[in-house]
């Protein structure tokens, strides 16, 4: 029987109120597919790049949102790995979550273990695989080793820095605000700096006296691009994850032999890419979350109506930590 969701879709680039709430038809699924009623859907910087047209989408109009937690009300026939009533979570490019339901491979889908609630489940999934690929298997990183981290106080940075952390890792946190350094710290970074009014290179390079960090990890892009080079140690890591502030620079690749530097820029479909590597990270980060070693309840609460604020919050940098937007009884078509 087919099922009414309310949805916000896209018709256009640019800024928060080009989203709109409709009311669509979803049909039945299909063989491969599951029908998930959404009960919490996870908000990423992402979204702001497909809403305004950094990234492109398909087509118009468009319902952006790649990752939400909810509950399988339907399968098609040739589905094994989650059945109806399953809490489940979704986290990849197939866009669709901002929505009250919805269809979803069903091959990409991970169940939600007890002890981890849908608010954790979307708020953590994509931030969390995001944050394991980083540490664990960008590059090889020991226990001692000191790394700095972009945007400490955001979503994957707090993810970063506590599972960092875990596994022996000094790291420095940079931030945008004085308002960040204290959620900064309380993540565990071991020195934080703002580089809105310091000079991060002085100061990563006092903090190590003058040897340098492993790697940078840098989502922040223009603005920091090139002092993230900087600090690095002869044979460091630069992982370039992300462009807030805009496109990095062009570099010449001879600009990197004098320290013998590395410059990469992964992104997580190609560490998750199968159902096996996808099952594999994630249950790597639910038991994380259920040992205690990552503390990811989201800060920042909207209801799904309120969409549009979330947006200008996330856009202006006003959220720190995973934000999220519950599906409520009063967003149901």
């Amino acid at each position: 029987m087919p099922t009414t969701a309310r949805v916000a879709r896209i018709h256009e680039y640019g800024p928060p109120e080009v989203l709109r709430f409709e009311d669509i038809v979803v049909g039945e699924p299909g063989d491969d597919e599951a029908l998930i009623r959404n009960t919490v859907i996870g908000l990423n910087f992402v979204d702001v790049y497909y809403r305004r047209g950094t990234l492109p989408v398909p087509a118009f109009p468009a319902i952006i949102g790649d990752e939400a937690a909810g509950v399988v009300e339907a399968v098609g026939k040739n589905v094994k790995n989650v059945s109806v009533g399953d809490r489940v979570v979704y986290g990849d490019t197939a866009f669709g979550a901002y929505a009250t339901a919805r269809l979803h491979p069903a091959d990409r889908l991970v169940r939600i273990p007890a002890g981890v609630s849908d608010d954790q489940a979307a708020s953590a999934f994509l931030k969390g695989l995001t944050a394991r690929y980083l540490l664990k298997e960008v590059l090889e990183l020991r226990p001692g080793d000191t790394v700095l981290y972009h945007a400490a106080a955001g979503g994957v940075g707090q993810i970063f820095v506590q599972w960092a952390k875990a596994l022996g890792l000094k790291v420095i946190g940079t931030v945008s605000s004085d308002a960040k350094v204290k959620v900064a710290r309380h993540a565990g970074c071991d020195h934080v700096i703002n580089y809105s009014s310091e000079d991060f290179v002085a100061e990563a390079l006092a903090f190590t006296a003058g040897d340098g960090v492993a790697a940078v990890f840098d989502s922040v892009g223009a603005d920091t691009f090139r002092g993230s080079l900087a600090v690095l140690r002869p044979r460091g890591t630069l992982v370039q994850f992300g462009k807030a502030s805009g496109f990095p620079e062009p570099l010449d690749p001879f600009e990197l032999a004098p320290r013998a530097l590395y410059l990469t820029w992964p992104i997580l479909p190609h560490y998750t890419s199968t159902a096996e590597d996808l099952a594999v990270a994630a249950a790597d980060l639910f038991d994380a979350i259920a040992t205690g070693i990552l503390k990811v309840d989201p800060s920042n609460l909207y209801p799904f109506s309120q969409l549009i604020e979330a947006h200008h919050d996330l856009e202006e940098r006003r959220t720190t930590g995973a934000a999220v937007l519950r599906v409520t009884a009063a967003d149901l078509p």
